[in-house]
């Protein structure tokens, strides 16, 4: 039980231009001779940060992280007002992180997500398994739409039941707990600035609320960012709206494309966003997948004990190169 990594700094960083007039932002870390190693975050539009290069052992890996496209330091933001994410799909994100393979001359790489980081790490696996070499995921989430009604349709609400209320009543009057996406996905669009501003700090706080097993002012700080606030939720929404542009099931029914792919599968007991059975489901899919349930902990990653599960699984897969 060692923790994060120490603190580390980029030694290389630079803006790929994925076309639709996006520019990612991309760093390596670490040796650069090392095993690669891609981290894909969650959100979708949460983007990257310095914690999620001290999952990896900096002498042993080459960290490579970008922010997806319209969050962090990527551009166009989402949060702009003019801001149009029509190019802005999982098919685009697949297809920029093999561009960004192929500009930093990576084979193969180890492949690490967590919450819609799992999603998108499942797609690129499953599309693309001859460029993974392993794969961890945690806090698992495939998109499917009993996972979305968990989320954000009253699943969930059961369990937050003062936090869901204020969730509800920040919707226009009358929308079915089905229709909660498409609906605050129309109030931050709003042509009002502050109905886009109330729309968006409504749905943070919701996020804020389940995101982790106890309260973490470091996350609701986060969330609390106007201009933050308004990219991810705009994002999350036009992701989720669309089932993230993914056949219902599918992570889960192609599943026998990661056959041969070691990986581990680390997932809190106590997840309120995405509950484990989603990763239950998984690792009966994937027989080469470890499963890991870390009791005492929630959905963040920015948990100890989720971060602890998350390098040791790096740790594991850095021995084995």
């Amino acid at each position: 039980m060692g923790g994060l990594y120490p603190e580390v700094e980029p030694y290389e960083h630079g803006r790929l231009d994925v076309g639709d007039g996006n520019l990612l932002y991309w760093e390596t870390c670490g040796n650069p001779a090392g095993k690669p190693a891609l981290f894909l975050h969650g959100g979708p539009g949460g983007g990257c940060s310095p914690r999620h290069r001290r999952l990896f052992d900096p002498d042993g890996y080459r960290i490579v992280l970008f922010d997806q496209r319209g969050c962090g330091r990527s551009t166009p933001g989402a949060a702009e007002p003019e801001a149009d994410l029509a190019g802005n799909t999982t098919a685009h994100l697949l297809a920029d992180i093999e561009l960004l393979r192929e500009r930093l001359g990576v084979d193969r790489w180890l492949v690490c997500g967590g919450s819609w980081g799992s999603t998108l790490a499942l797609a690129y696996a499953q599309r693309h398994p001859d460029r993974v070499g392993e794969l961890v995921v945690a806090g698992v989430f495939t998109a499917r739409r009993s996972e979305m009604y968990w989320s954000y349709g009253g699943g969930s609400g059961f369990l937050f039941p003062e936090a869901w209320h204020r969730f509800r009543a920040a919707a226009p009057p009358g929308t079915a707990d089905g229709d909660l996406i498409d609906a605050y996905h129309r109030l931050l669009y709003d042509p009002e600035p502050a109905v886009r501003e109330r729309a968006a700090a409504a749905w943070c706080a919701w996020e804020a609320e389940t995101v982790s097993l106890r309260p973490d002012p470091e996350l609701a700080g986060e969330y609390a960012d106007p201009a933050f606030a308004l990219g991810f939720a705009r994002i999350v929404t036009h992701y989720f709206r669309h089932a993230a542009w993914l056949e219902e099931g599918v992570l889960l029914r192609e599943a026998g494309r990661l056959a041969g792919i070691p990986g581990r599968i680390v997932q809190g007991r106590w997840d309120f966003q995405t509950p484990p059975l989603a990763a239950w489901e998984l690792h009966r899919a994937w027989p080469d997948a470890e499963l890991v349930i870390v009791e005492d902990a929630g959905h963040s990653s920015a948990e100890p004990a989720v971060a602890q599960a998350m390098i040791d699984a790096t740790d594991f897969f850095r021995r084995s190169r």
